[in-house]
């Protein structure tokens, strides 16, 4: 069901908040993040993930949340949009992996940069595995880490199987996963692809749609966590999607038969 549409003078003031909430998150990354403990970094970052949902008009109800995450946790969630990061961010600041390309985006890749993202280039199993060693670095400091192993964006309606080579940094690192499911709605409860990011939509576009949302519901459905430590990744990636698809009312993924698997997934 579509949204209803703010006014077109709303958009506007919204689009020239959010601009000048992106320069000020700059500054902050760029000045104020040097200076600060993880702790004052993650207050930093959870405050202005806030302010930015209030100028979107998003307001976040969470489901099944646990009174505090367990050490050495990594947040596994389906992904819908840009909007995902910063859904997370106000409940639980976190270090992102995201695909390498969001690096090039004017202003935002610099300040997901600046805010700790870990860039990965896809395709590339030298940098995975590159990547899989600062991810168990990160968890061994005591910072929370979140990714979204799909891979790519979905409407919010169904889930695409999980890349499972990222699961093995919670494997090493003797982790926790924390499936968490994010659903978009309108304030009536009715599903919204409002905040979808999805196909050849540009940035520009996908801000655009939600400036014009009068106003979204972001849903954060936990399940019950999933010790990684002495389980395989491949399971993982299995286990974390059956959780998020029954927190979501979805059905899991399927994996087309014949489809080219991983060799390091195969049992040995």
């Amino acid at each position: 069901m579509p949204n209803q549409s703010a006014r077109f003078s709303v958009r506007l003031v919204r689009i020239v908040r959010v601009v000048g909430h992106v320069f000020r998150g700059l500054w902050v990354t760029r000045v104020r993040f040097p200076r600060l403990d993880t702790a004052g970094q993650d207050h930093e970052l959870r405050s202005w993930a806030n302010r930015l949902l209030v100028i979107l008009n998003v307001r976040v109800t969470c489901l099944n949340e646990p009174d505090a995450l367990p050490p050495r946790c990594v947040i596994v969630a389906n992904h819908v949009s840009w909007l995902d990061v910063m859904t997370i961010f106000s409940v639980r600041p976190a270090v992102f992996v995201a695909k390498d390309e969001i690096r090039r985006w004017p202003f935002v890749g610099r300040l997901c940069e600046q805010a700790g993202t870990l860039f990965i280039a896809r395709g590339s199993r030298s940098h995975a595995r590159h990547i899989n060693g600062r991810v168990s670095e990160t968890l061994s400091a005591g910072r929370v880490f979140a990714m979204f192993p799909e891979g790519t964006t979905t409407d919010g309606r169904s889930l695409n199987p999980f890349h499972r080579a990222l699961f093995q940094s919670a494997v090493d690192a003797d982790a926790v996963l924390q499936p968490i499911g994010i659903r978009y709605t309108g304030p009536d409860g009715a599903w919204t692809d409002a905040p979808a990011y999805v196909g050849d939509m540009s940035l520009v576009e996908s801000a655009w749609r939600l400036v014009s949302a009068q106003a979204l519901v972001a849903e954060v459905r936990f399940a019950p966590s999933i010790p990684a430590g002495n389980a395989h990744r491949k399971d993982l990636a299995t286990h974390a999607e059956t959780a998020i698809a029954h927190a979501l009312d979805l059905a899991p993924p399927r994996r087309e038969p014949g489809s080219r698997v991983d060799p390091r997934d195969e049992r040995r």
